[in-house]
């Protein structure tokens, strides 16, 4: 009985392994950012999710973000395996982001570009000194111009910043949710089919211990 308990427990081990190995496997058609060598593995791994929520953003709404109005206590977020977080819209926000993604278009993958991502390290490297937030950096510089310093963009430019996230798809998701902001701004960048290019530069901030910022554009060329 013993023996075939163990290997009743052997086996169950193969399979939860079987599972979580195919959850760890990447579409190599989203994960555009693998062989980049100037990113960071959670640089690449954002890249990465804002792809997979492109590809298909009914079913990453679905699957990624639904399940967490669950783990609301009025407007604290107590986000599974992670810090609380105070929103200011509580449950809400989540529950609309659920039903505008459910009617939204899938979008072009996006492709990692150096000159982006160079423009989007600036602002990180400016505000992990200042512990400032938003767009506008020490020097007056918003997006637009910090951009313009590497090269000329083509058809439209965004930024998005994400603030006191630890993972990729928490970063992600948060941006989606958008709560606070009224006009959900930084899901529309995320949705933006115009955009094919995209540069990440994730690190350090004072107040809320990590940041991340991500610039986006329709191509890229150099000086």
């Amino acid at each position: 009985m013993r023996n075939a308990t163990i290997c009743i427990a052997i086996l169950l081990l193969g399979l939860c392994l079987r599972v979580s190995g195919k959850e760890d496997l990447k579409d190599r058609t989203l994960n555009t950012a693998a062989d980049v060598n100037y990113l960071s593995e959670l640089e690449k791994e954002v890249v990465y999710e804002i792809n997979l929520f492109r590809s298909n953003p009914s079913a990453y709404a679905e699957k990624y973000i639904a399940p967490l109005a669950k783990y609301y206590d009025k407007k604290i977020l107590h986000y599974p395996g992670d810090k609380s977080i105070m929103t200011q819209e509580g449950v809400s926000a989540l529950r609309e982001c659920v039903r505008a993604l459910k009617n939204a278009d899938p979008a072009p993958v996006l492709y990692p570009n150096k000159l982006l991502t160079q423009a989007a390290n600036d602002h990180q490297k400016d505000q992990a000194k200042t512990g400032k937030t938003g767009h506008i950096g020490k020097d007056r510089s918003n997006s637009k111009i910090r951009i313009e310093r590497y090269g000329k963009w083509q058809v439209r430019i965004a930024e998005n910043i994400a603030y006191g996230n630890t993972s990729a798809r928490q970063i992600v998701i948060f941006l989606l949710i958008d709560d606070g902001v009224k006009n959900r701004g930084h899901r529309a960048n995320l949705l933006q089919t115009d955009f094919k290019n995209v540069g990440v530069a994730c690190g350090t901030h004072p107040r809320y211990q990590t940041m991340c910022v991500m610039d986006f554009a329709g191509g890229m060329e150099n000086k």
